[in-house]
């Protein structure tokens, strides 16, 4: 790995020349080494990039100034109001409004609802940029950024 991130010189050799429209045989070729080789190195890259992505969504979490926990049997609609007034007590005003927060959650999670009611408690998190972030009891996660 290389001393910036969470990918080697060679995956991002890889990745860069993937992105530019090149087939795996072709990167291969220009590379003197195999396709499956490349194909390797790209599945891996991928996996580190997955793996940094959800290091940097657990940050966010952490330092997410408005978390809220949001027990089963919550009317939807009430929800934006919960987060609003947390928000509130922290002094900051949040880019997103009802709806926003609404079709985010619906978006990232449609599993914790059913109709108009929470069915699985969850904690919800949003940041100063508006990124919504929601966390199952369960520990799964989803996030949507605003």
């Amino acid at each position: 790995m290389n001393s910036r991130g969470f990918l080697t010189e060679r995956q991002i050799q890889v990745l860069r020349l993937r992105r530019s429209g090149m087939s795996q045989e072709e990167v291969a070729a220009l590379l003197g080494t195999t396709r499956a080789n490349v194909s390797i190195l790209e599945k891996r890259a991928m996996q580190n990039i997955d793996r940094a992505l959800e290091t940097l969504k657990q940050w966010k979490m952490i330092h997410a100034p408005v978390a809220v926990s949001i027990p089963e049997g919550t009317d939807l609609f009430a929800l934006p109001g919960i987060i609003f007034r947390e928000a509130d007590t922290r002094g900051l005003k949040l880019p997103v409004n009802s709806i926003d927060i609404l079709a985010g959650l619906k978006e990232i999670a449609p599993h914790l609802t059913r109709r108009r009611l929470i069915e699985r408690s969850f904690d919800i998190y949003v940041t100063e940029d508006g990124e919504i972030y929601v966390e199952e009891t369960g520990g799964s996660r989803a996030s949507r950024s605003m």
